[in-house]
């Protein structure tokens, strides 16, 4: 098992973090104390640097605050204690078990589109069917990036035969936003978002976080290529109640066909790469 540092030699104190968290979930000090059983004024000297808190505290506070495992590891740092959650790669046998079911997930959604992504949107692993829909949208190539959002993005890769660009592009740049609030720590998010706002034509106003309403639960993203359309609606699975780091932030995207002429387009490519 291999246990990773997440901060680094010159962690932030620990009160700096909590008032980081505790602004991006937009509480108070009051709001925080009193969800996590805890006086104001003990709170208020964490956060001061008058008081070290417990091990018990932070732990009591990082799941108060629902932060994900990585940055509970470096909270309990930041105070002195040592991380508790393991970051374990995939391919240790410890993980066998959770392998054999990506691998059975993303091979029966086939013939249809699957991808075991991380919290940044790097493409891990992929059924045969995102491979032959990449290569049919693109004229026959292989996609350039193993990032989803820089490959919706960049002129040149699925954007380009993408119909509803904007819709599907904004729907992602909202949960970077997120994200990026969610977890101010998290300098991977940051500079993926500076690299995708880079990309030509990107509107204004994808710079800032909108605070208005959320995206639609059903987001549909089309395809056009040389006559032919293909519309995906897409689900999320993820690891439930995970104790590693490395499981917390994985998730896997199944795409389902919207329409038949989708489906028996899906259904031709897979025929046409078995012959």
């Amino acid at each position: 098992m291999e246990l990773r540092s997440t901060v680094s030699s010159e962690a932030a104190p620990v009160g700096v973090l909590l008032r980081e968290w505790r602004a991006a979930r937009r509480w108070s000090q009051l709001d925080l104390a009193l969800e996590a059983g805890l006086s104001a004024r003990h709170l208020s000297y964490v956060e001061t640097g008058k008081s070290q808190p417990s091990r018990d505290m932070v732990l009591r506070l990082a799941d108060t605050l629902d932060m994900p495992l990585r940055e509970r590891n470096a909270l309990l740092v930041a105070a002195g204690y040592a991380p508790i959650y393991p970051e374990t790669s995939l391919d240790t046998p410890r993980l066998t078990e959770v392998r054999r079911a990506i691998d059975f997930i993303l091979a029966q959604q086939e013939p249809y589109p699957a991808f075991l992504l991380n919290r940044h949107w790097d493409v891990l692993q992929a059924n045969a069917a995102a491979s032959r829909v990449t290569r049919f949208v693109l004229g026959g190539r292989d996609g350039a990036h193993q990032n989803m959002l820089h490959a919706v993005f960049d002129p040149n890769e699925l954007r380009r035969a993408m119909v509803n660009w904007e819709e599907v592009a904004g729907n992602l740049i909202w949960h970077l936003h997120n994200l990026i609030s969610a977890t101010p720590s998290d300098m991977t998010a940051q500079k993926l978002l500076d690299e995708i706002l880079a990309y030509p034509d990107v509107p204004a106003q994808w710079r800032t976080r909108e605070l208005g309403a959320a995206p639609g639960p059903l987001l549909t993203t089309s395809f056009r290529w040389k006559g032919h359309e293909m519309r995906f609606f897409s689900t999320i699975t993820t690891f439930g109640t995970p104790r590693d780091v490395t499981l917390d932030e994985l998730h896997i995207e199944c795409c389902f066909p919207e329409d038949e002429a989708t489906a028996e387009l899906c259904r031709a490519l897979a025929r046409g790469a078995a012959a």
